[in-house]
């Protein structure tokens, strides 16, 4: 199975932050070559960062090396196809890093490792417990 991370999943990882279940954590470690981390993460994440509304616990250009010293090196373009299947997504949630995550999932069949129920109104799969 291949598991693609919500940008919240990889953040708490990265930080060992109590919010992420233990049984998460475990199925994130144990599968890291199945693990993608999706480009809008980063975009998310270095947006956040530059307007002083995210600390991650290291300087963003750190976050490259840091995935791959823990073994998360499958980085997930955004390409057609997922603005494809984003352009068909119904409106059941606004935020567009979160729906480019969900087209992502749908477009190449990966679970999507997040805690945002809204996000199996799409049926995605998901997995958070």
């Amino acid at each position: 199975m291949k598991y693609l991370l919500d940008t919240h999943s990889l953040i708490w990882f990265m930080k060992g932050d109590e919010k992420m279940p233990d049984k998460v954590r475990q199925v994130i470690a144990e599968n890291h070559l199945n693990c993608f981390v999706s480009v809008a993460s980063f975009w998310e994440m270095s947006i956040k960062i530059s307007l002083n509304k995210l600390d991650i616990g290291l300087p963003f250009p750190e976050v490259e090396k840091w995935l791959f010293d823990n073994n998360l090196r499958n980085i997930l373009p955004i390409d057609f196809r997922h603005t494809l299947q984003l352009s068909q997504l119904p409106f059941y949630h606004r935020d567009p890093f979160d729906r480019t995550l969900i087209a992502q999932a749908l477009s190449e069949n990966i679970t999507l490792v997040s805690n945002e129920k809204i996000f199996d109104k799409y049926g995605v799969k998901r997995i958070w417990q």
